[in-house]
């Protein structure tokens, strides 16, 4: 199946079966580094993401002044800074991760000195004015450039504030509460949608307090964080899919063990269950505040139906949506998408992507400017694949190549090992051909 790192070809397959453990979830990952670098004490992690995102949180934290032993396999040792970060001599360097730089900046803007965050081509071009905002209004000095990366942060004593987010977002509610851990009062951030809570179970489990409600969390400043030793779950956006691959083919039997189980990201579980396929969930357990279980996925013998995702529901599923519907062709009614312009400023447009690359294996869809509509009971022929150099694009892709009639070839396949460097080797041991 290898050409290249920077090619893939998807030859069609006629099941899939197996068993999979995933690489550990890398929004948890994320967090525990951060918090890891902030606190006292040395944190242990097995399972620890092997994605280029989360390692590019582990520099900057060692850039800071953290220690950070990697003993391979995905077993981590952080040794925090008991809540001061030194000043970096050079820029810290987030690479292709929003997440690092948004939280990040969350933790910076209440540390004394100064600090600068870059990224790379497709990270400078992301939004980055809704997290200045908030910061500043706490008292940081933030200044960007245009509203993007560079990043300078001069640190400051920061006041606690009542904060609602003007868009739902995860990253955003994270660098208020890791801002609001070093204010003076009590920080309250407020959504109109719920978005994924890891922020507010890694606070917990490092030790510090935090007040929920159905729709706000508060955090008190000055709490101090203590080092923890956790088993990171796999990643359920990994997951994704590996689940709509299985979801494809009637007779299908997928199993993944130690899949993180968050009721704020299994909503895909539930989207697939609308659509027909199977999904059983056994020994389900809590660690360090986080579900993990093994789940089993079998195809519905007649197929998918079909799903209408919107609202809230397509704001818990924005990493999710390309994969749902790069497989809407293969289902009985279609996948319709709507409320989801975010993802127009990912590390692509992925709804222009989602339909270029339909239309280019034969398919129908209609594009939106915050969604789209994919007609299903289509047919799909293999074709050549722009990922845009978009891990998501380029994974979602494989799994539609799956079903099409010939072969499929992924341009920018290199991407998906900033996410999920096992991707295209599992996707082989479970796909029968």
């Amino acid at each position: 199946m290898h050409l290249s790192v920077s090619e893939q070809t998807i030859a069609p397959a006629r099941n899939i079966e197996g068993s999979l453990r995933l690489p550990g979830d890398k929004s948890i990952s994320h967090r525990y580094a951060l918090l890891a670098g902030l606190a006292e004490g040395t944190s242990r992690f097995t399972n620890f993401s092997t994605g280029a995102d989360p390692s590019s949180s582990l520099t900057c934290v060692q850039a800071l002044g953290a220690k950070v032993v990697n003993n391979g396999d995905g077993n981590i040792e952080v040794t925090g800074v008991g809540g001061q970060f030194q000043p970096s001599s050079s820029p810290l360097d987030c690479g292709n991760s929003g997440s690092t730089m948004r939280m990040l900046a969350g933790f910076l803007a209440a540390q004394q000195g100064e600090f600068t965050l870059i990224g790379d081509e497709s990270l400078t071009r992301r939004p980055m004015e809704r997290i200045r905002k908030p910061l500043s209004q706490m008292g940081a000095d933030i200044s960007l450039t245009e509203g993007h990366a560079p990043m300078t942060i001069r640190g400051a004593a920061l006041n606690a504030m009542d904060y609602t987010t003007p868009v739902p977002s995860a990253q955003v509610k994270s660098a208020i509460l890791f801002a609001g851990l070093q204010a003076s009062g009590l920080t309250t951030v407020r959504e109109s949608v719920r978005t994924r809570d890891h922020s507010e179970l890694a606070l917990r489990a490092f030790g510090a307090e935090i007040d929920r409600t159905l729709d706000s969390v508060s955090i008190q400043g000055g709490q101090k964080l203590s080092a923890i030793e956790a088993k990171v779950p796999g990643d359920m956006s990994s997951a994704a899919f590996f689940l709509c691959a299985a979801a494809l083919f009637p007779g299908s039997n997928l199993i993944f063990d130690d899949l993180g189980l968050n009721p704020s990201r299994a909503s895909l579980l539930d989207v697939l269950t609308a659509l027909g396929a199977h999904i059983g969930v056994i020994n389900l357990e809590d660690k360090a505040s986080e579900l993990i279980g093994t789940v089993q996925v079998n195809a519905p013998q007649n197929g998918l139906t079909g799903a209408t995702v919107s609202g809230a529901l397509a704001a818990q599923l924005i990493d999710e949506l390309p994969v749902l519907a790069a497989i809407g062709p293969y289902t009985q009614n279609g996948i319709r998408i709507r409320d989801a312009r975010e993802l127009r400023v990912k590390e692509s447009d992925r709804i222009e992507l989602v339909v270029k690359n339909l239309r280019a294996m034969g398919a129908e869809v209609k594009e939106f400017e915050d969604g789209l509509d994919v007609p299903g009971g289509q047919t799909l022929h293999g074709a050549e694949i722009d990922s845009g150099g978009d891990h998501r694009i380029a994974m979602a892709f494989s799994v539609a190549a799956l079903r099409a009639e010939g072969e499929t070839l992924i341009r920018g396949a290199e991407s998906a090992a900033i996410s999920f460097p096992e991707f295209f080797d599992l996707l082989d041991v479970v796909a029968q051909r």
